[in-house]
């Protein structure tokens, strides 16, 4: 990264202090704390909106269960999905999903459903007491909790950018 042991120490260091001078940082006290920081100590339970290709890759990915990232069900609108299981995890009717997040307590939902449906379902998701939400539909979506928006167009494009000009890892 070409950063200087003074640049990581004083970036630490807008956190608090970590180590202690002369000798450097304990690792595993330092990762715990990173991980505090970043809200990676503790568990997170998380639903999909979209049982279609995407929903169903996010929920047979296994490092989110190890990262602390519980995927407790996924919601579609077609009756083909409803009642059946994907990777263990029930698939329900859409129309549950309010009251799914207040009774499950859930913390991130996750939108891989159709564009025409994506603001409607955070908007539904927020009232309901959703903490965050990770979008994969390809629209930026408003809501009044955080919201990261994942275009996966626009990374290939960088990455078509950066194979023409030669640009190397970042």
């Amino acid at each position: 990264m070409h950063l200087t042991p003074s640049q990581i120490r004083q970036d630490i260091n807008c956190f608090g202090g970590f180590g202690q001078q002369g000798f450097g940082y304990h690792v595993s006290e330092l990762k715990m704390r990173i991980a505090e920081i970043l809200g990676l100590s503790r568990d997170y339970h998380v639903i999909i909106i979209g049982a279609g290709n995407i929903g169903h890759a996010l929920t047979n990915f296994e490092g989110f269960s190890a990262a602390g990232f519980r995927v407790l069900a996924l919601f579609d609108v077609a009756p083909e999905l409803i009642g059946k299981e994907i990777n263990g995890k029930p698939v329900y009717d859409s129309a549950q999903l309010e009251e799914f997040i207040r009774t499950h307590e859930i913390d991130i939902g996750v939108i891989a459903a159709r564009r025409s449906a994506a603001q409607e379902i955070a908007e539904r998701m927020v009232a309901a007491g959703i903490k965050g939400i990770w979008n994969f539909v390809p629209i930026d979506l408003v809501a009044a909790v955080p919201i990261e928006n994942v275009h996966l167009n626009d990374s290939l494009s960088e990455l078509s950018y950066k194979i023409e000009h030669g640009v190397l890892g970042d």
